[in-house]
C-alpha cells in the first residue's frame, strides 16, 4: 500500500508523513530529501546549479541510500538540518525542474518502493511518481504561516528572508514544465494553516480508516 502526500514547502508534509509512517508501521519514503541530496553534492562539488548538463551528471552519480532509517550520501550519513537548509531549498527546488534530474531520481524513488508499504511526500508523489497510490492527500498553508514555521527552525534566518524564498519557490514548483506542483483529481485537500500536527494526522488517519 502507498500513502501518498503532496503539497507546498513548510504544510507539516515530512512531519505527518513520518507520524503516520510510524503509527501504521509503514516505510517512510521522503522524496525531497532525494533532490536535496543531489543539490548538497552538486554544490560540494562545487558544479555551477545553473549548468543543466552538470546538474543531470549529478543526480546520476548520487548515490543515495537509506539505511535502517538513516539517510546516506556518497557512503556518508548527511542529517536532515543539512539537507534542510535554506539555500539547499532554493536550489534543489530550481535544479529539480530538469526533466532528466527528476526521472533519474523517480527511478530510484520506484525501485524502493516495490514490494514495499509506504508513506512518501514531495511534489508530484500522487500526480507523477506513484499516481495509483492507494491513498493521495494534498497539504496547504498559508505563506505567512510556513514562513513562521521555517523561521523557528532556522531563528537566525530573518523571517522577510524565509517568506521571501518560500513565495519565490511556491512559483518555482508550481511552474515546472514537469512533475510541477499540483493536485491530483482524486486528492484529500487538506488545509493545515490553522490544524496542529496532531490534527492534521488525525484527519490523515480518518480517511485511511475509513476506506480499509
Amino acid at each position: 500500500m502507498i500513502i501518498a502526500i503532496d503539497g507546498n514547502a513548510g504544510c507539516g508534509k515530512s512531519t505527518v508523513a513520518k507520524i503516520i509512517a510510524e503509527k501504521l508501521g509503514f516505510y517512510l519514503l521522503n522524496s525531497g530529501n532525494f533532490y536535496r541530496a543531489v543539490t548538497y553534492l552538486h554544490l560540494a562539488l562545487g558544479r555551477d546549479p545553473e549548468d543543466k548538463e552538470l546538474c543531470v551528471k549529478t543526480a546520476d552519480e548520487a548515490d543515495i541510500r537509506i539505511i535502517d532509517g538513516a539517510f546516506f550520501l556518497q557512503g556518508k550519513e548527511i542529517t536532515d538540518r543539512e539537507l534542510h537548509d535554506p539555500s539547499i531549498d532554493l536550489w534543489s527546488s530550481k535544479i529539480s525542474v530538469i526533466r532528466e534530474v527528476r526521472e533519474s531520481v523517480n527511478r530510484r524513488l520506484r525501485a524502493v518502493a516495490e514490494n514495499l508499504d509506504l508513506v512518501c511526500e514531495g511534489r508530484d508523489m500522487t500526480t507523477v511518481v506513484f499516481p495509483n497510490a492507494e491513498f493521495k492527500f494534498f497539504f496547504t498553508a498559508s505563506p505567512e504561516v510556513r514562513a513562521e514555521r521555517r523561521h523557528l527552525q532556522f531563528p537566525d534566518t530573518p523571517y522577510e528572508t524565509i517568506l521571501s524564498d518560500i513565495i519565490k519557490r511556491d512559483k518555482i514548483d508550481i511552474e515546472k514544465p514537469y512533475g510541477g506542483l499540483k493536485k491530483a483529481e482524486d486528492a484529500v485537500v487538506i488545509d493545515t494553516t490553522y490544524l496542529t500536527i496532531s490534527e492534521v494526522c488525525g484527519r490523515v488517519l480518518a480517511e485511511i480508516n475509513a476506506r480499509t
